[in-house]
């Protein structure tokens, strides 16, 4: 009987190679498919902070591209299928924007939404000043403020822009608030140098303040809003 076994052993191996043959051929065969019908986005849409009334201008980079459909909020907007997607006279209402990017109409490759912050700025300086910007759903819990939360509103600029909201010189107290009504919303504040804030409906920031321009958070515990939601920003420029 032993005689017999290292010619099976011999089979074995020389069937386990065939299998890894055969398997690597299969990834070589997969790798090297045509990727060229496949869309790569090169440049995202960036979030962005507009004055109420004014234009916001929105963009997309991609190869192997021949198609385009912008979204606010999730539904298509119709007319709008070229690389760059300008708003005009942009209201309260805004939301989160993102682009679909296909070739020869096969599957769409959708970028990242990027929210636009409309402010409606005050009648003079030093008056409070009120940010809205598009909820995302999103189940997150961190520490115990802000804790569990169920979606948030990003309020933000690009670097372009300044990167977040200055403080007012000189001004007596810097907040932000909820300016939708709700008591259940905790609010989260960071600036540029690192300093981070939270609490519930309203958030205080140091004054004077340790950094020179801040970003600020709603995380919502339940019930995301489906519309704009807005913060009030007391102490800042627009």
């Amino acid at each position: 009987m032993n005689k017999y076994i290292p010619h099976i052993v011999t089979l074995a191996a020389i069937t386990g190679l065939l299998a890894i043959a055969a398997n690597t051929a299969r990834a070589q065969s997969a790798n090297s498919l045509d990727q060229s019908e496949f869309p790569t986005i090169t440049a995202q849409p960036t979030d962005q902070a507009v004055t109420v009334g004014s234009n916001a201008v929105l963009s997309v980079q991609a190869i192997n591209a021949d198609s385009y459909q912008w979204q606010s909020n999730g539904v298509a907007i119709v007319g709008q299928t070229n690389s760059t997607l300008t708003l005009q006279n942009v209201g309260v209402n805004a939301g989160s924007y993102s682009c679909n990017v296909s070739q020869n109409g096969g599957d769409a490759v959708p970028t990242r939404a990027a929210s636009l912050n409309v402010v409606t700025p005050a009648d003079f300086v030093g008056q409070p000043i009120v940010v809205s910007g598009g909820p995302k759903a999103s189940n997150g819990i961190q520490g115990t403020c802000p804790g569990s939360f169920v979606g948030y509103v990003n309020y933000t600029k690009t670097i372009a822009q300044g990167w977040g909201w200055t403080p007012i010189s000189g001004a007596p107290v810097l907040t932000a608030s909820d300016g939708g009504g709700r008591t259940d919303t905790k609010i989260g504040y960071v600036g540029e140098y690192g300093d981070t804030g939270c609490g519930q409906t309203t958030v205080t920031i140091p004054n004077p303040p340790p950094s020179p321009i801040y970003r600020f958070t709603i995380y919502f515990p339940s019930n995301v809003p489906t519309t704009n939601y807005p913060i009030i920003l007391t102490g800042f420029n627009p």
